[in-house]
């Protein structure tokens, strides 16, 4: 057992290494708080710089975003130096756990390569509505360090990772400003072929949301055993391209059945 004596040594002793060491744990701390306001200051007002000098949107997060966790090591680092810790040997440690992580999370690394691709390249960018190589329709929202956030017209947020998205096929619709919708109708071989063209050109042609130029287009696609079948192609603006396209079905099919020619049935095809 100890006595009272020792006690007091031992007591001492601590009083004396914690008051010996209580600088460079306050410096410390201090260190560690300002270093965490700075950032975030730093953060915003790089961010408002970038975003007066009219950075596309996507550029700008990306930026800040490693711009906050490059800040974030070094503090970190300045942090453990200042409590008296060997920064050569953490370092030679951060360096072997980051080996052993990287190796482990070789997707994510594609993921931020292809998040990078998509920045410098910019198949797309914030806004665009694409199609991914898995069939996913819908419009990007953000990009992201590893995935890229999109929504879709039924209002489901998805999020891909940006791996898949560079690697992949991407369709973007929103690219060039204006769409064609391209719809097939089928009509019997009793009905007048010049008339139901006529019909169907006069259709697209009173729709003011249709363009004028690229001029939309009606002919002749193909003969099948039981009908004529008409392609159906007019252009509209990429806001416009969803109210074009079920107006045209719906107008051509009411003027075709006005003018008695009859509608066979056909699988639309966008």
């Amino acid at each position: 057992m100890y006595n009272s004596e020792q006690i007091s040594n031992y007591a001492a002793k601590f009083i004396n290494v914690l008051i010996d060491y209580s600088p460079k744990l306050i410096s410390a701390f201090i260190i560690l708080f300002v270093g965490i306001y700075a950032i975030r200051l730093i953060s915003r007002i790089i961010t408002k710089i970038m975003i007066q000098r009219n950075l596309d949107p996507t550029l700008t997060r990306f930026l800040s975003d490693i711009l906050i966790w490059a800040l974030r090591i070094l503090l970190f680092v300045t942090f453990i130096s200042k409590l008296g810790i060997e920064t050569s040997s953490f370092v030679a440690i951060l360096g072997a756990m980051g080996l052993a992580v990287g190796l482990s999370l070789q997707g994510s690394l594609s993921n931020f390569a292809g998040g990078m691709l998509i920045i410098v390249f910019k198949p797309f960018k914030v806004g665009d509505t694409i199609e991914t190589q898995g069939g996913v329709i819908a419009t990007v929202v953000e990009i992201q360090i590893f995935v890229t956030k999109m929504l879709t017209a039924n209002n489901q947020t998805v999020f891909v990772p940006n791996g898949a998205l560079s690697n992949g096929t991407i369709i973007n619709y929103s690219m060039q400003g204006e769409r064609r919708a391209d719809l097939t109708f089928a009509v019997s071989y009793d009905s007048d072929i010049k008339k139901a063209k006529d019909i169907l050109l006069n259709v697209l042609n009173n729709n003011p949301k249709v363009l004028k130029k690229p001029a939309p287009e009606v002919f002749v696609k193909n003969l099948t055993a039981s009908s004529v079948e008409f392609a159906v192609r007019p252009w509209a603006k990429n806001a416009n391209y969803g109210a074009v396209f079920s107006e045209t079905l719906e107008n051509c099919k009411a003027a075709l059945d006005e003018a008695g020619i009859s509608v066979q049935p056909y699988t639309l095809q966008k």
